[in-house]
């Protein structure tokens, strides 16, 4: 049976579906973000250190293979849409997954700088276009459901990044552990693109669920301007996470915590993200324009803070659990927010031009707290990134509920 043939539009019928069953196909769905994200651009925190020491990287050099990968994801978010209006939004998906599998796997071959930067940059195209369009099939298949199922479906598909993290931080370290130092960052790559490639297979029954989202009846171009604020605080938000994302794992290893404390706080963020996805449903759904955004970024602020403001294991775990549990969910609100405040047929259109000004954050986030950690050490990259955050939820306070 040919891809195309597995991955035709469901037959509809007038029934409803059990939850249940929703719930099951959001997870097959998740997968596809766990890949795009969580290994194909997360876990990289946890391969840092690694290559850091085998490849002699200064902070700046391992900031910009964030940025690489940043840079093609806002490349992707660019492109996902348009494609999406001339291919079938499903076969884009799987084959964004497949790419991101394949290139997880060419990372292990080389370590030459220039060479990384181009597949990180591939991986964050790829991983995009899987993210974006995954989102929109998602978005479309929560949409209608009661009460707050509608956020927690949309949920547990986007805290499909964190799934990816807990299998990381569970995977990784004992492979780093056990390979020679120079190399056991190359077995690492090895590890994420068996993940990723598995994952594929899981998808495809999911996506078979999916319907891809009406086209436009006309021909005028997206207006950002109903969610212009939700648009500028996701930005924002795009370089302040990052920060955290990237040098964390660096900065816990500074303070003198040791591979196996690295790995189960890796494993708790990612964890904690899947929890989020069913926690925060309910607040979304009944808090509307930016307020439940604004919720989650404090929550992520203070998340971020609690490692510079004390350096023992409990505020290193609370750390994890606040900062996992609420930093994919911020995906959640401000896809559920374009829901609300735009018809279907704009949704592929908003949700890229969100992942894009995300994207677009992301690019700098690295590389400038890069350079602030290598001026005034690892701890003043952390602080931007709280800073950042903060002022990303005033922003998203200015976003009026949808009429």
């Amino acid at each position: 049976m040919s891809q195309e043939r597995e991955l035709s539009p469901p037959t509809i019928t007038a029934a409803p579906r059990p939850f249940a069953i929703d719930v099951l196909v959001a997870f097959g769905l998740a997968l596809g973000s766990s890949s795009a994200q969580g290994l194909g651009r997360f876990a990289y925190g946890l391969l840092l250190p690694s290559m850091s020491g085998a490849l002699h990287w200064s902070f700046a050099t391992a900031g910009l293979m964030n940025t690489a990968n940043a840079l093609g994801y806002l490349l992707g978010a660019l492109v996902a849409a348009p494609a999406a209006r001339r291919w079938n939004p499903r076969r884009l998906f799987v084959s964004g997954l497949i790419a991101t599998a394949l290139l997880l796997f060419a990372a292990a071959l080389t370590g030459d700088v220039v060479v990384l930067f181009v597949l990180r940059l591939a991986t964050g195209v790829a991983g995009a276009v899987a993210f974006v369009l995954g989102g929109v099939l998602a978005t479309g298949f929560s949409q209608g459901r009661p009460g707050g199922r509608s956020a927690v479906l949309l949920g547990i598909y986007f805290s499909g990044g964190g799934l990816g993290v807990l299998l990381s931080g569970l995977a990784l370290p004992p492979v780093l552990r056990a390979g020679p130092p120079d190399d056991a960052w190359r077995w690492g790559w090895v590890v994420l693109g068996a993940l990723a490639a598995l994952s594929v297979l899981l998808v495809i029954p999911a996506a078979r669920r999916t319907a891809a989202p009406p086209p436009s009846p006309d021909g005028a171009r997206f207006s950002p301007k109903p969610i212009i604020a939700t648009l500028i605080a996701y930005g924002l938000f795009g370089v302040g996470y990052i920060a955290y994302m990237t040098f964390i794992g660096a900065y816990l290893e500074a303070g003198g915590a040791g591979t196996a404390e690295v790995s189960v706080f890796w494993s708790v963020l990612g964890a904690s993200a899947i929890a989020g996805g069913f926690a925060w449903g309910p607040m979304l759904g009944r808090l509307h324009g930016g307020r439940a955004l604004a919720v989650l970024l404090v929550v992520l602020a203070v998340g971020a803070a609690l490692p510079l403001i004390s350096t023992g294991v409990v505020a290193e775990f609370a750390s994890a659990l606040l900062f996992g549990c609420s930093f994919l969910s911020v995906v959640t609100a401000v896809t559920t927010t374009a829901r609300h405040a735009l018809p279907p047929h704009r949704w592929a259109a908003a949700i890229g031009a969100l992942t894009t000004v995300f994207a677009a954050g992301q690019c700098a986030g690295p590389v400038l707290a890069g350079v602030l950690s290598d001026g005034g050490g690892i701890g003043t990259g952390l602080l931007m990134s709280v800073g950042i955050l903060a002022c990303a939820a005033l922003v998203a306070l200015a976003q009026p509920a949808a009429r």
